[in-house]
Formats: structure tokens, C-alpha cells, sequence
């Protein structure tokens, strides 16, 4: 079985590839990769192929390609969005899931003012969220360790 080439294909397995950089995908990095495959329509079959790829034992479809699937495209702030409201709802934030998040926002090019506008929008959810005020914690802490360059 071999996976077409898509951005969301892309932005999974670039993720996926800061996930396992140590081997080992925790619970946490689950969830976030979770979240990133629904929001970006990549099958649980291809997450399979794309843990495969980053292990080296498939092909990675991405490699000898002109086309850049980099770069921003709608619907991305809400992906980022998505996948950073579950990093921050997790317990335990892990350097992993920062690098995860970092990695994701330099390659759809997230723009500061809608890295605000996301910010904004946490903080007006936390005073009608449960998780509120944990979650504006782990998102200062967010900005402190990885500050939007």
C-alpha cells in the first residue's frame, strides 16, 4: 500500500516525523496527531503508513517531489488551533508536544496576528471552559518556551 501525496499527508508526516524523533509516541502526542489526521483528512490507514515512512521502512511518497506542500492554505489556523487547545488541555505538556506545535506553525506559516487572534479566542473560551485557567497556564508557559518568531 502506498499513500498519495497531499499537504495533509504532508503536515501529518512532518509532524509525525517530531513525534517519534525519540522513538516513543507518548499519549499526549497521540492526541495531537489525533487531531491533526481528522482536521487534515488523513485516513487511520495512512497514519499506519505514515508511522511506517518515518521509521524507514516504507518509501516516503513526499521524497523526489517539485511540488512544495508547505506554505499557508485555509483552514489552517483552526487545525493549529485545534491541535493546540488539545496540547494544552493535556496534564503534562512535553517538550515533544512544543516541538510538535513549533514545527506545524513555521510550515503552514502561521502569520503573528493570527497567532494572537487563536491566543484571543483561548482566552475568551477559559472563563466558559471547565479547563479555562489551566489551559491560559499552559498556554503562557506555551509562549515562554516557544516564543512566535
Amino acid at each position: 500500500m502506498s499513500v498519495t501525496p497531499s499537504r495533509g499527508l504532508y503536515l501529518y508526516l512532518k509532524t509525525l516525523e517530531i513525534a517519534m524523533e525519540d522513538e516513543i509516541v507518548t499519549d499526549d502526542e497521540a492526541t495531537i496527531l489525533h487531531v491533526l489526521a481528522n482536521a487534515l483528512g488523513v485516513s487511520p490507514g495512512d497514519t499506519a503508513e505514515c508511522l511506517s515512512i518515518v521509521r524507514g521502512e516504507e518509501k516516503n511518497p513526499f521524497d523526489n517531489l517539485d511540488e512544495d506542500y508547505s506554505g499557508h492554505h485555509l483552514g489552517d489556523v483552526t487545525t493549529y488551533q485545534s491541535a493546540l487547545i488539545a496540547a494544552l488541555d493535556d496534564e503534562i505538556i512535553s517538550e515533544d508536544e512544543w516541538s510538535m506545535l513549533d514545527v506545524l506553525r513555521k510550515i503552514i506559516g502561521l502569520q503573528s496576528d493570527q497567532h494572537a487572534m487563536i491566543e484571543e479566542s483561548i482566552r475568551s473560551m477559559s472563563e466558559i471552559d471547565d479547563n479555562g485557567n489551566r489551559r491560559i497556564e499552559r498556554l503562557n508557559r506555551f509562549n515562554t518556551v516557544c516564543p512566535f518568531n
